[in-house]
């Protein structure tokens, strides 16, 4: 169903790449509209989990997204305030071995943008859309220099703040979490392990594992608080308010966490997830359908899965057809994920004696069942929306 069929993507993100390049691989037209004057580097770490990578293997980029990025070995949690460990995943132990990969965000979108373009995908940048217009006609798009564009197909893979979900959903205002996140990166030291660790305190967390082949370590520290924070990443922060948020952590944290001296802030904000992901020519996918928490490291790999079961539904039937099916395929999943998400935000912030409780709870299950933690986590790393298990 897409032999030359024009599709028009919004957004050079994972999820709009990655499907700008599944579309191309099965004869789509594909023009990428991003509103940036190149693609440059966002943001920082991300975990893409066996999930995703089937996503990349399938998508023929595989061996680029092992030669980016490193193997993560573990997932490791401790007690930020104390330094003991309360729970230790072995990720070389399951069949999905290697499949664990933590990469630079902007290493990623290099891979993803470079096999868009092999697959003749058309990149265009300085386009942003102020407007997009969809009814009893062709979906149309008005950019900032008055352009007008109609569109045969048209993809949001738009982000947040998605003009495509708004043209689908009205606007809905996000609820503000009361949580902020800062975000670096500094250089690593000499004897990095490749291993996620997340340290944990009562109404704050730190999750750091290494990038860049052990170069660089990325830090993501959360904190509850009452005052807001915009949703964006383009923001920075006093390091002291970081320094200060953790200071009752162990020394190894506040040794990294001194080293930083201009760190990203953003509030962290719980959007639900669309109820209507498409229109007549049009659909949403990725953090434009459905945003959620950094707390399951799932935002990037929902992308990849979004991305492959669109274009699979596309070459299969008529667009409307296919945003139907795409949807019902997808919608329980995410929720699911999101649902996740949130309760990991809560499970990492105890304190008092239900932290006492669920610290001795995890130590027991990982000194007597390690194997029964990974167990949980089937029906997220385990779903191979590829078919190629």
């Amino acid at each position: 169903m897409l032999n030359g069929r024009a599709v028009t993507v919004l957004g050079a993100g994972v999820a709009g790449l990655a499907l700008a390049r599944a579309l191309a691989l099965k004869g789509a037209k594909v023009t990428v509209l991003e509103q940036a004057p190149e693609i440059r580097e966002v943001g920082a770490g991300l975990q893409i989990t066996p999930n995703g990578a089937r996503v990349m293997g399938a998508l023929g980029l595989g061996a680029e997204l092992e030669a980016q990025s490193i193997g993560s070995e573990a997932v490791e949690l401790i007690d930020g305030e104390t330094g003991g460990q309360v729970l230790r995943l072995d990720l070389t132990r399951q069949r999905t071995a290697g499949m664990f990969r933590l990469v630079h965000r902007a290493d990623l979108i290099t891979v993803l943008a470079e096999g868009a373009r092999a697959a003749g995908v058309e990149i265009r940048l300085l386009q942003q859309i102020t407007e997009v217009t969809l009814g009893d006609h062709s979906p149309r798009l008005k950019t900032t220099q008055g352009a007008e564009i109609e569109a045969d197909i048209l993809i949001g893979a738009d982000g947040l703040h998605s003009k495509v979900r708004q043209a689908l959903n009205g606007t809905v205002a996000p609820f503000f979490t009361h949580q902020v996140a800062w975000r670096a990166t500094l250089p690593a030291e000499p004897d990095i392990r490749p291993v996620a660790q997340l340290f944990m305190g009562p109404g704050r967390h730190i999750v750091t594992y290494p990038l860049r082949g052990g170069r660089l370590r990325n830090i993501v520290a959360i904190e509850e608080r009452h005052k807001w924070a915009e949703e964006s990443w383009s923001l920075t922060d006093d390091p002291l308010a970081l320094r200060i948020a953790f200071e009752e952590f162990v020394p190894q944290v506040r040794r990294w966490l001194d080293q930083i001296e201009r760190p990203n802030l953003w509030g962290l904000f719980r959007h639900p997830v669309a109820k209507r992901w498409h229109g007549q020519g049009a659909a949403i996918l990725g953090d434009a359908a459905h945003p959620t928490l950094p707390f399951l490291a799932q935002g990037a790999n929902m992308a990849l899965e979004d991305a492959w079961v669109l274009a699979e539904a596309l070459s299969a039937a008529e667009p409307d057809a296919a945003f139907a099916a795409y949807q019902q395929r997808r919608q329980a999943r995410v929720s699911r994920i999101v649902e996740a998400a949130n309760a990991n935000a809560r499970n990492y912030h105890l304190s008092g004696i239900r932290r006492d409780i669920a610290h001795f709870g995890l130590k027991t299950l990982n000194r007597f069942a390690p194997g029964k933690v990974m167990d949980r986590f089937a029906w997220l790393y385990d779903h191979d929306v590829t078919g190629g298990r």
